[in-house]
């Protein structure tokens, strides 16, 4: 089988980390790499990755997550890099766009031996004050919507869970 088709039928979300573990800034380059090079509409390239690799930074974002959430435990399930994504919302694709840089990141890090997991609530946090705080922090300027957290890191379990069985109606044929 292709390599790369055999990549995404393995690629699990990973939920639990060794949070202590960094993985090399090489590792990470590629898989921010891979996500840039993912289709957007019109190739206007919308999102934005940021590369969260400090930990009272990430730190900060968990918190904040953790609140949209509604509990005080780590949302991030103690991955050490956070990679953000955020899409600007004058492009009528950016959703779409910054979703499919989430499927690349995820599938490259799997790729080069990361776990990572899509954690939702970044539209919450970054339009929250303190989240529109840390933009402008990280010089991001314009109408930027938080579109997923990609959390990365080595699995605390070595063994990836295995994939639930496909549903038998997922593709119809017209022919």
């Amino acid at each position: 089988m292709n390599a790369i088709i055999e990549n995404m039928k393995t690629r699990r979300s990973i939920r639990g980390y060794k949070p202590d573990r960094m993985p090399a800034r090489e590792l990470i380059e590629q898989v921010i790499e891979a996500g840039t090079y993912a289709p957007t509409g019109r190739g206007m390239q919308s999102p934005v990755i940021v590369a969260v690799t400090n930990k009272a930074v990430r730190d900060r974002l968990s918190k904040l997550n953790a609140e949209v959430l509604g509990t005080t435990s780590d949302p991030f399930y103690g991955a050490p890099v956070v990679l953000v994504v955020l899409a600007d919302r004058n492009r009528p694709t950016y959703l779409y766009d910054g979703s499919l840089v989430m499927g690349n990141l995820m599938n490259a890090a799997h790729a080069v031996g990361l776990g990572s997991c899509w954690i939702h609530r970044a539209k919450e946090v970054f339009n929250s004050p303190e989240g529109k705080e840390l933009l402008k922090e990280w010089g991001i300027e314009g109408d930027y919507e938080g579109i997923g957290h990609c959390v990365l890191g080595y699995p605390a379990d070595e063994n990836a869970p295995a994939a639930k069985p496909r549903k038998p109606d997922y593709t119809v044929w017209v022919e």
